[in-house]
This record gives C-alpha cells, sequence and structure tokens, in this order.
C-alpha cells in the first residue's frame, strides 16, 4: 500500500480547487482502495503518543477566522479502533496510547481527505505528534509502523515542509521567498534520493526560518522513514508555495 506526506496549507483547501487538491485528488483515485488510514497530522500536537481509538471521531475544526462554510464541514468517516490497537502493538516497547474520547479527525487531515476519499468511506485512525519527543524518535516511530502498509493500511503525513506564519506575505498568494525555495528543494533532494538522511536538514543554513516550530516538519519524517524500511525513495506528487513563507510541496512513496 502506498503512503504519501502532504503540504495542507490552509484549510480553505478543503473548499477550493487549484493546482494542489486537485494533484490530491487524483492521487486518491489511483490508490488500491486502503482497509484504512493512520495520519500523522500537524494538529494533533501534544505532550504524548496516542492514537485514536473511538467508532466515529468527531470532525474539529481547529481554527478560526475562516467563512462559516468551512466550519460546516464534516468528514464522517468511521474509526477504527482494532488499528488504534495494532498501532499501539507494532510499536512496542514504544507505548502508544488510546485516545477515546479527546480528539478525532482535524484539519490537517480532512481537508486533505475531502478530496483523497470524498466518500469518507475508509476509517481514520489519527496518531498524535508527541511534542516531548526529538525528531529522531518519529523516524524510528516510522520504521517500526512500515509493517501497516502490508496490512493494507494507506500511512499519511500531514503538514508543510517550509510553514512560517510569522513570515506570510500575503502579496505573493502563489510564490514562495528565495530561503523557503532553497529548504524545499534539500528536503526534496533527500526524499527523492536519501531519505534516510531526512535529519540532515537539520543543519541547513535556512532551517530555522523554514521550521520555526516543528510540528509541520515532523510528519515529512514518518514518509522519510517508512521510505527508510522499504530501501526506497519518494516521488514528487505536487508543487509549489502560498504567501511566500508556506511550502505545499507534496510527496509519495510507492505510489
Amino acid at each position: 500500500m502506498p503512503a504519501a506526506f502532504v503540504g495542507h496549507g490552509s484549510p480553505m483547501n478543503a473548499l477550493e480547487h487549484n493546482t494542489f487538491t486537485a494533484a490530491w485528488r487524483q492521487f486518491g483515485a489511483a490508490l488500491p482502495r486502503p482497509r484504512a488510514i493512520l495520519a500523522i497530522s500537524a494538529h494533533w500536537y501534544i505532550n504524548a503518543s496516542a492514537v485514536t481509538a473511538m467508532d466515529h471521531p468527531k470532525t474539529i475544526h481547529d481554527f478560526y477566522g475562516f467563512p462559516d462554510e468551512l466550519f460546516a464541514v464534516q468528514y464522517p468517516a468511521a474509526g477504527d479502533p482494532d488499528l488504534a490497537a495494532e498501532v499501539a502493538e507494532i510499536v512496542e516497547p514504544t507505548w502508544i496510547g488510546q485516545d477515546r474520547d479527546s480528539w478525532g479527525i482535524d484539519h490537517g487531515t480532512w481537508s486533505v481527505l475531502t478530496h483523497m476519499f470524498p466518500e469518507a468511506d475508509v476509517p481514520v485512525v489519527q496518531l498524535s505528534v508527541n511534542a516531548q519527543e526529538p525528531l529522531e524518535y518519529h523516524l524510528e516511530l516510522a520504521v517500526r509502523l512500515a509493517p501497516l502498509r502490508s496490512r493494507g493500511v494507506f500511512i499519511l503525513g500531514s503538514g508543510n515542509v517550509v510553514h512560517n506564519l510569522g513570515r506570510v506575505d500575503w502579496s505573493q498568494p502563489d510564490g514562495g521567498f528565495t530561503w523557503a525555495h532553497h529548504f524545499d528543494d534539500a528536503a526534496r533532494q533527500h526524499m527523492t534520493s536519501s531519505p534516510a538522511d531526512v535529519l540532515a536538514l537539520r543543519h541547513h543554513r535556512d532551517f530555522d526560518d523554514a521550521v520555526p516550530t516543528a510540528e509541520h516538519f515532523i510528519p515529512l519524517l514518518y514518509l522519510a522513514g517508512l521510505a527508510q524500511a522499504a530501501e526506497s525513495s519518494a516521488d514528487v506528487i505536487v508543487d509549489g508555495y502560498t504567501y511566500g513563507s508556506i511550502s505545499m510541496t507534496s510527496y509519495a512513496l510507492d505510489g
């Protein structure tokens, strides 16, 4: 089963039809139907490792200041408690908690899945991004999760390779700063040739501008770890920038 990392950008992508959403829709239509989806979203960034383990996860509107139409979006996919338990088992001795009531499907996940799987007919489980753990933890956890792919689980990382809201330039709706291009290009070099070495990006001169906080970068590490486990590399699904300081580059493994 393929895996992917998607640069999800604004939650408005759930409603819009643009270059990025068209690519996600085409990618989803070409996928073999998965048994379930395991999503690692930048927007479940907490001080613990956990998976959603409820039968019917709620659609979470974890943003503010957007049109009412966006708050009305629902993504009524079922959950999969059995997969949640399987995730916890497969990564032992690393501990993964079972969240049965606090989270659900956040916009980092549903803004993409509304295009990839518009019928919401594939069960979805989210894995939290543990803010207390170093970057190495996430890369290693991805390697442990890799066998799920052979069990029919589509693994989706959702974030942005470059994500600096403090540097947003509204005059560049489709543009990227030079430093954003440099970092995004370096990430592409690793993901398409040597994903196991992706943590070398920490030493890139533009890392602090591209990754002022880690939550949007970490989901990329999950695809890199899956590629490492497969002794393979990723391909670009679509690329581009928004507002100067956000990269929309998306990658697929075996896609």
